[in-house]
């Protein structure tokens, strides 16, 4: 019975990843963030998931705060899952995020300004994670989030407080000899949008490129409203694709209403979606996908990633504390008109 059912299960996996999605409409990979925690409770959505896409990336489960939590210590036991999902699947899994001023451990601030003793643990801890998945974790954004919320400069984390901007080169270069086969991304916010911020994070690659340092990707994170022009985006995504480096549009959302950037600090323009606000979001999914595959080359066409594909299980309305319908499966776990219009994009010669 035991060996019967095992049968089943492993001919169900097969029959799930062979339905037609997202991914088999599309020439590069095609994924969304998520949690194996939260599968393992909502099958239809890993369902779904198993269906449209063909790469996974764990939206909490990877990160500092979960792997390094206890001071001295590692626990790989959520990656490790991350990884039994991507395998069992057949899904390309993408690593975010490795050095993030938001995930880090409650212990970690206590080495803000001992630069020998942060750099020693920055060390350690790539080496030891990145090693341990090496060739099996396709690509990290080794630095997320670099950059100011918004124009010029450099965040002032930990990390650059007590590193400097080298803080980068190093988690690059500590990756890299770890694997160095893996892409290896630095990730931001607003970039495709904000050209003051996307010009210094231009500015931060060239010195990266010229240092010789192992830089192999740039990451859109892509949470755009309806408001920006697609003229924007295009110039954005044609600059980045200008450096060489693979694109991957890494965490897309597109919602209605605004917020500043900050937790809670969401205003709720619109009240209640329309027929017509799904048709224009429909029209804008697939804007996105068109301009992607018309200014960045095929070579350098990492991916789309979507940061949560349903409005169900959305980020956005529980960080800005907003009612919005960001996504391409409405809460109803049923396909809006933004799937179909990102569809037709993907299917666009």
């Amino acid at each position: 019975m035991k060996r019967i059912l095992t049968t089943f299960l492993s001919l169900l996996t097969i029959a799930l990843c062979a339905q037609t999605g997202l991914k088999d409409y599309a020439d590069f990979p095609i994924g969304s963030a998520i949690s194996t925690w939260g599968y393992s409770r909502d099958t239809l959505s890993r369902d779904i998931h198993v269906r449209e896409f063909n790469s996974v990336t764990a939206n909490n489960q990877m990160k500092m705060q979960s792997i390094a939590r206890e001071k001295g210590k590692y626990n790989f036991e959520p990656a490790d899952q991350m990884l039994a999902f991507a395998e069992k699947y057949n899904q390309r899994l993408f690593g975010h995020a490795l050095i993030w001023h938001s995930s880090t451990p409650n212990w970690l601030p206590e080495l803000e300004g001992n630069a020998t003793a942060l750099d020693s643990f920055m060390k350690d801890y790539i080496h030891a994670y990145v090693g341990r998945y090496k060739g099996k974790v396709a690509g990290w954004d080794v630095v997320n989030e670099a950059m100011n919320t918004s124009g010029p400069g450099w965040r002032e984390t930990l990390w650059y407080k007590t590193l400097g901007k080298e803080y980068v080169a190093k988690a690059l270069r500590y990756a890299h000899e770890a694997d160095p086969n893996a892409v290896l991304f630095v990730n931001d916010f607003n970039i495709e949008r904000d050209t003051a911020k996307l010009h210094e994070t231009l500015k931060m690659i060239k010195w990266l490129q010229d240092e010789k340092v192992p830089i192999s990707g740039l990451g859109f994170q892509m949470h755009i409203r309806m408001d920006i022009p697609n003229e924007t985006i295009e110039y954005a995504l044609k600059k980045g694709a200008e450096t060489g480096l693979q694109i991957h549009l890494s965490e897309v959302d597109i919602i209605f209403n605004t917020h500043d950037d900050n937790q809670g600090g969401g205003v709720q323009i619109y009240p209640d979606i329309t027929p017509e606000m799904l048709e224009a979001q429909g029209k804008k999914y697939e804007d996105i996908v068109r301009i992607y595959k018309k200014v960045v080359p095929k070579s350098q066409q990492f991916g789309i990633t979507f940061w949560g594909f349903s409005d169900r299980s959305t980020w956005i309305n529980g960080f800005f504390r907003l009612k919005d319908w960001p996504t391409i499966y409405d809460s109803n776990m049923q396909p809006k008109p933004a799937y179909e219009g990102f569809k037709r994009a993907l299917q666009s010669k």
